[in-house]
């Protein structure tokens, strides 16, 4: 696309740049759907606990392929671009960035920590997931592995401490995006459904190609049967 000119300085030109490439978005509305689908199910009970493992197990998948796309993935869903010092995160506060530095690409310092934090957490509350114990009727897939002491206190943080701080990390993300919508006429969510950013010209693609999105739906794939696997172990 022919650069074009912004509304905020007219000298500067800018294009359409893809900053979230397909694998980086449809891995985050389908966490999403995990998650909230999670906390449902957990709150209902019954039946639904099924499900609630499902979901569980799924979100390992999902973490899995995370981790590994951070690594190989689109050059803006890489941890490299969004792993922030506390010197770079205070010029981002006072907003005095270093040529070079595109907080306005990818995550910026704070969106990065809500990221990380995120990813944390739900790690976390997977891990537990698979060596609880109801003590009804479902136990994770992986209890035998751990002592009677251990599955208890994973059992008691899965179901109090682990799923609050999932509420405060998910609804921080939730104010932030409010914040930047109302505040700084910034959408987040929309480049998260197409993927671009009207972005100075000079700033690169993240280089969502055929063969990236192969390579997306290889590991997609691998981290699936991963999942698979850890939740044979409850057979």
């Amino acid at each position: 696309m022919s650069a074009v000119t912004t509304a905020a300085n007219p000298h500067a030109s800018a294009r359409r740049v893809r900053v979230w490439d397909l694998p980086t978005r449809l891995f985050h509305w389908t966490l999403l759907a995990c998650v909230v689908g999670s906390i449902v199910t957990a709150k209902v009970g019954g039946n639904a606990t099924v499900w609630h493992f499902r979901l569980g197990m799924a979100t390992l998948a999902l973490i899995s392929f995370r981790l590994v796309w951070g690594l190989v993935g689109g050059r803006w869903s890489r941890f490299a671009s969004f792993i922030y010092g506390p010197a770079a995160v205070l010029r981002y506060l006072r907003g005095q960035p270093r040529p070079g530095e595109h907080f306005e690409v990818g995550h910026n310092p704070l969106g990065s920590l809500s990221v990380f934090g995120l990813l944390g957490i739900l790690a976390v509350q997977v891990a537990t997931g698979l060596v609880a114990d109801d003590e009804i009727a479902s136990a994770g897939p992986l209890i035998s592995f751990v002592s009677g002491a251990v599955s208890s206190t994973a059992t008691a943080w899965h179901k109090t401490g682990g799923q609050w701080l999932i509420f405060g990390l998910v609804g921080l993300h939730v104010a932030a995006i409010v914040f930047y919508r109302l505040r700084k006429r910034v959408d987040l969510v929309g480049p998260m459904l197409h993927g671009d950013k009207l972005l100075d010209a000079d700033v690169p693609d993240t280089g969502d190609t055929a063969g990236r999105r192969l390579l997306a739906l290889l590991i997609g794939a691998a981290c699936a049967a991963l999942a698979i696997w850890v939740n044979s172990f409850g057979a």
